[in-house]
């Protein structure tokens, strides 16, 4: 047994020199495996994704077992374009013309990052720059804007339990003002929440919380997503919540 510990113990170190954790698919171990956990406890069977990029956060939850519909949303043209490709073979994944989400209609100038996930409606500030120099703008483009409410009523018709992601970069409250009447017909919600300020104008993560606990939510989880790197300090979490059970 002993040399069975030092041997994993050995594994461990050799995956950590070279920058890899391995854990157990686990709701105690792996984020995926808490995300999956919850979904099924809360019976989702629609699951609509703003800020949807390329479609990582749709494959994860295919990978990580979730078959219900999913519905996603993205204004990048390049992203867009990528996300129709991965969803094309999926018939119970449904991606919405080319858009972004806020709380009017119109037509908004869209910062493109160099990383393609970090582009957003609002200025970047240099608190995120200085951490993933990577993410700064390179380019602009404009995008229809609309409101999630003037969209969403078709995609929950036939839903039994929908869950909200969002992730635009600083925007997520606009998102929100635009979706009141959506809000109160979901069961879950994920959605970036910065710890600092890392886009003019956005809200921060006590402020968030305090408006979904407000309509009913309670955080369920909270995942690290953005840190830096060279303290270890937690720039950006998942914020994962729930109707009060």
């Amino acid at each position: 047994m002993m040399m069975l510990s030092s041997a994993k113990q050995g594994v461990k170190q050799l995956l950590h020199a070279a920058g890899i954790e391995a854990h157990r698919f686990h709701p105690g171990t792996s984020p995926l495996a808490r995300r999956m956990a919850a979904l099924r406890a809360f019976d989702i069977d629609l699951v609509i994704d703003i800020g949807a990029n390329e479609g990582q956060f749709a494959k994860e939850l295919r990978a990580g077992g979730y078959s219900g519909r999913i519905v996603s949303f993205e204004p990048q043209l390049a992203a867009h374009g990528r996300l129709l490709q991965e969803s094309n073979s999926d018939p119970a994944w449904h991606v919405h013309a080319r858009c972004a989400l806020g709380d009017h209609l119109g037509v908004i100038d869209l910062n493109i990052s160099g990383n393609s996930d970090s582009s957003s409606i609002l200025p970047m500030l240099t608190t995120h720059t200085s951490v993933a120099p990577e993410s700064a703008y390179v380019g602009h483009e404009s995008a229809p804007l609309i409101t999630l409410d003037s969209v969403a009523p078709p995609y929950l018709k036939d839903a039994q339990a929908a869950f909200l992601k969002i992730d635009t970069q600083g925007y997520e409250w606009y998102v929100l003002d635009g979706a009141i009447a959506t809000l109160a017909k979901v069961r879950g919600v994920q959605m970036e929440l910065s710890m600092i300020p890392l886009y003019e104008g956005q809200r921060l993560w006590r402020e968030s919380i305090e408006r979904l606990e407000s309509e009913g939510f309670v955080v369920w989880a909270l995942e690290p997503v953005f840190v830096d790197p060279a303290t270890g300090r937690t720039l950006q979490v998942d914020g994962v919540f729930y109707r009060r059970p």
